[in-house]
């Protein structure tokens, strides 16, 4: 069993009085109690599994939230310097600034300031900030031109098709380096997909990296090496990425559908009380599984907010915790909408990589899901709440079936293994969109290598 096989125990939860502590921000108590429990011969193997993934859990969860609440609200100062208390007070009642206790103080997420400049426009242009990639973009955005073109050629069109090149590598930090040390290495690259096709593999840094098979779940080029002097890994690919348009209004769904992909997944894609209810009470009134799926859409589409989130490592039941919270980024809607969709008897599957546009790349996740006889649709929630933020209804509506062409598939799977698996802590231990490294003793989080990648071409060519 592989370290990270310890995750799908993670529901089980901790012990009351280690709990305790870990929520009030005793990081060292709850620890000191954890390795007296895994050291107890009485333990029973599950609570154990969950106590070592806590444990790292714990240890990694203070670096996300290094800020008082007087220095998060400095921070905002010296971009707005009439913000006032009061109005940072009041985003953190309504969730869009996320918070934890360490040792009993308020500390704040290191990311609030841009997430708040993501997910509201009209602080954005008070800040004076820019945000990037045309999900992020307000009304006035050139950015909002590229969807909205993407989305009438495709519905004029049939389809829309991209050819794009990217570069992409990482790097272990100085400080974290020995000479001599041994690493591992990974970076996603484009799989084979119904999306995806004429995938070239340019070049690859150092030359001695492996491919996994084009239909691997999570497709990683991997590098072993015991190395002498940091270098960074790297690798260049093409591919050409086809958006297909399904208009959703138009499909007759089958009342019985198939059973593949309707599973749950320990710990995140779980049918747990509420979710049963809330999937219960979205379905009153139809048998149509189609419409089921778009009332599930609906509802995170219309209703949450988009925040940026930890390190997906510190959460917890990441689907139910977004249906209480009612917020998100684009893997926790996604993984809500997915464990929805299952829970009502209808298969939906995980796809992510990079959203992928002429003047932006960045990280991404969305789904598919199956509607018999139709076939595969897709579904994009974050889109969707993006639309919301613009006003742009026949936007928001589009991306319940469809994805636009700027898109790298890597991932087809949650929680899937590389195909060289890796001994240690993964830093994502469910998603890749960026990379991996360990040495012989340590898996490295992220804020230990760096990562990049660059767009070297995106065009739009002719079927």
């Amino acid at each position: 069993m592989s370290i990270n096989d310890n995750f799908r125990y993670l529901n089980v939860g901790l012990p009351e009085d280690i709990l305790r502590r870990k929520l009030w921000g005793d990081f060292d108590g709850a620890i000191r109690l954890i390795d007296q429990r895994l050291a107890a011969e009485t333990t029973p193997k599950g609570l154990a599994a969950c106590l070592r993934v806590q444990r790292e859990m714990i240890s990694r969860l203070g670096k996300d939230f290094p800020y008082s609440r007087e220095e998060a609200i400095a921070l905002v100062r010296e971009h707005i310097p009439d913000f006032t208390e009061e109005e940072f007070d009041r985003r953190v009642d309504e969730g869009k600034i996320r918070w934890i206790y360490v040792k009993g103080q308020m500390r704040i997420f290191d990311r609030f300031f841009a997430s708040m400049c993501k997910s509201e426009p009209a602080f954005a242009q008070r800040a004076g900030v820019v945000t990037a990639g045309v999900e992020s973009t307000g009304k006035d955005s050139h950015g909002i031109d590229l969807l909205n073109d993407a989305m009438a050629h495709m519905k004029s069109k049939g389809s829309m098709t991209t050819r794009i090149r990217i570069k992409a590598g990482l790097k272990l930090k100085d400080e974290q380096f020995t000479p001599g040390m041994f690493l591992r290495a990974h970076l996603p690259i484009p799989a084979a997909c119904d999306q995806q096709s004429d995938i070239v593999i340019e070049s690859v840094y150092p030359p001695s990296g492996k491919l996994s098979p084009a239909d691997a779940l999570q497709r990683t080029v991997c590098w072993e090496e015991t190395m002498e002097e940091n270098h960074e890994f790297s690798v260049v690919y093409s591919y050409r990425h086809k958006a297909v348009y399904h208009d959703t209004d138009a499909i007759q769904a089958d009342l019985s559908q198939p059973t593949f992909d309707t599973q749950e997944e320990e710990p995140h894609i779980v049918f747990t009380p509420y979710i049963r209810e809330l999937v219960a009470t979205l379905s009153e009134g139809t048998d149509d599984p189609l419409e089921k799926a778009r009332r599930f859409y609906d509802f995170i589409t219309i209703n949450m907010k988009y925040t940026y989130m930890p390190a997906y490592f510190s959460l917890e039941n990441i689907a139910e915790t977004c249906a209480r919270s009612f917020t998100g980024d684009c893997g926790v809607f996604a993984l809500l909408f997915l464990t929805m969709c299952r829970c009502a008897g209808i298969p939906a599957q995980w796809q992510s990589g990079l959203t992928a546009e002429p003047e932006f790349i960045g990280g991404h996740d969305w789904v598919r899901f199956y509607i018999a006889p139709y076939g595969w649709l897709y579904a994009d929630p974050s889109y969707g709440t993006g639309a919301v933020r613009v006003g742009n209804e026949e936007r928001r509506r589009f991306y319940f079936g469809n994805l636009d062409a700027y898109r790298m598939v890597a991932n087809r799977a949650f929680q899937a293994d590389f195909q060289v698996g890796k001994q240690h802590w993964r830093a994502d231990p469910y998603d890749n969109q960026l990379g991996e490294l360990e040495s012989e003793n340590k898996g490295y989080a992220f804020d230990e290598y760096e990562r990049w990648k660059e767009i070297l071409l995106c065009e739009r060519i002719e079927d």
